[in-house]
């Protein structure tokens, strides 16, 4: 039997073995979504691809996952110390778009790359202007058990209230206290968080609500514990999101649950680490930045990135080039080649138990894609039947996600004045009219094609 389920858990930074807060095998996971200001970069998706592959990972142990991700759509503060502009009326004016029509236009450009990109959908997508009464609740608790104070500006989280605060990130809080070199206004502490922020007086904006403080909106974390605890209970399974969240938002959404219900929200923790180009972290903040869209503008399937983001272990930081995306498609295309071949055969077979076990083994070892993609390939490569070969591949990929069941190649159009050249070609050639023939391949490779002669036919393929 392949060892247990094994994940690293950031918490107690160990790697620990998984088993199921639930009996019955449920599996609650909670997965921080995006913010709905902007297109999402591909950096945001290695993220989301980490986080669709753990799904697909815990169900083939055997578990049902019950998926929580949120879209944050509501304002928050460009900065981690609530400090900036609001995120969504920096959009806004960007746009030329309320808000509101932003958060829409977002989500759905977000929804489509999470189809091209082939991640299972969450089984709840909850939005936080939906779940604002939640929230105001979640703050009113945290206020009447002594954890908030208010400002002029807004309520805070007071840190000092909790002496293992920052435990996920280790962070030295009395050092950030003694060495801040900013004005934290009427913070009364730098690690202090906003937990509601009042609108500025004589100002509208477009997302804003009446709470018990006056009207204004929630601070960045609030939504996470308030939705995940509606959603997952007082403490679930695993949470997950990219490094940048452990030493902020996971952090304060861990104080914020410990306060509220004494435990840290989460069982496991766990991060992707950055995607890197030219070795400097994707951001939007640097102005430009990969869509997935522009991959598909540039001539790749979306598919090839999932596949190169497979050949990274999630807990290491990838440099983005495009001679390794480049590879990833030449991989990717020999591997759909190889497994269709193999489909017919394969619906009569089952998978190699051996290879299976091995299989189980690397990617129950904390997710260690590259190594269950070497056995992919050793299995494509090897001397097994062939029914056997891809009825394991196939297996594989409920796990992969590449879609090499339906995979089909393209049926390339060939244009009429194309087609007339090499239907003119193969007339003399039958001729043995070998100059014209010369003349008239030529007319094809500038035209961008290549003619390859076989015994009484020919096959036309872009250059």
């Amino acid at each position: 039997m392949p060892p247990p389920l094994h994940l690293y858990d950031n918490f107690t930074r160990t790697l620990r073995r998984f088993e199921p807060l639930d009996a019955g095998g449920q599996v609650g996971l909670y997965t921080c979504g995006p913010t709905v200001y902007d297109y999402q970069h591909i950096g945001n998706f290695r993220t989301f691809l980490f986080e669709d592959v753990l799904k697909r990972v815990l169900e083939w142990n055997g578990y049902r996952v019950r998926h929580v991700m949120n879209i944050t759509d509501v304002g928050h503060l460009t900065s981690d110390a609530d400090t900036g502009e609001d995120k969504m009326e920096k959009g806004s004016r960007r746009t030329g778009r309320t808000a509101w029509e932003i958060a829409r236009m977002y989500t759905d450009a977000f929804l489509d790359d999470v189809r091209r990109l082939n991640l299972e959908p969450a089984t709840i997508l909850c939005r936080a202007t939906d779940h604002i009464a939640e929230q105001i609740e979640f703050v009113a608790d945290l206020e009447r058990k002594g954890f908030a104070y208010r400002t002029s500006d807004g309520i805070y989280f007071d840190t000092s209230r909790q002496p293992d605060y920052g435990r996920l990130a280790r962070l030295d809080v009395c050092g950030l206290d003694a060495g801040r070199r900013v004005d934290l206004g009427e913070k009364r502490h730098a690690t202090d968080f906003a937990l509601w922020k009042f609108s500025p007086p004589g100002e509208q904006r477009q997302m804003e609500w009446e709470s018990p403080w006056g009207k204004g909106f929630p601070g960045w974390h609030i939504e996470c514990s308030a939705m995940a605890q509606k959603y997952l209970g007082d403490f679930f399974d695993i949470h997950c999101g990219g490094e940048d969240h452990i030493p902020v938002h996971h952090t304060n959404e861990i104080a914020q649950t410990e306060a509220r219900c004494g435990t840290r929200l989460a069982n496991f923790w766990l991060h992707g680490y950055f995607l890197l180009s030219n070795d400097a972290r994707m951001a939007k903040s640097a102005g430009e930045f990969l869509r997935v869209q522009s991959l598909i503008d540039r001539g790749y399937d979306p598919l090839a990135y999932r596949y190169l983001c497979l050949t990274a272990h999630y807990r290491g930081q990838m440099n983005f080039t495009w001679d390794a995306l480049d590879a990833a498609a030449t991989a990717l295309d020999r591997m759909r080649h190889g497994v269709r071949a193999l489909r017919e055969a394969a619906a009569a077979a089952a998978p190699d138990p051996a290879l299976l076990e091995r299989f189980t083994a690397e990617i129950n070892d904390d997710l260690n894609l590259p190594r269950a993609l070497a056995v992919a390939w050793e299995a494509l490569r090897g001397d097994l039947p062939p029914a056997v070969r891809g009825a394991t591949l196939l297996a594989f990929d409920r796990v992969f996600g590449l879609g090499l069941a339906a995979w089909e190649p393209a049926v390339e159009v060939v244009p009429a004045a194309v087609d007339a050249l090499a239907v003119a070609r193969a007339a003399a050639r039958a001729a043995k009219n070998w100059g014209e023939a010369d003349r008239l391949r030529g007319e094809l490779l500038a035209a961008g094609w290549e003619m390859e002669d076989g015994a009484g036919s020919y096959a036309l393929k872009r250059r």
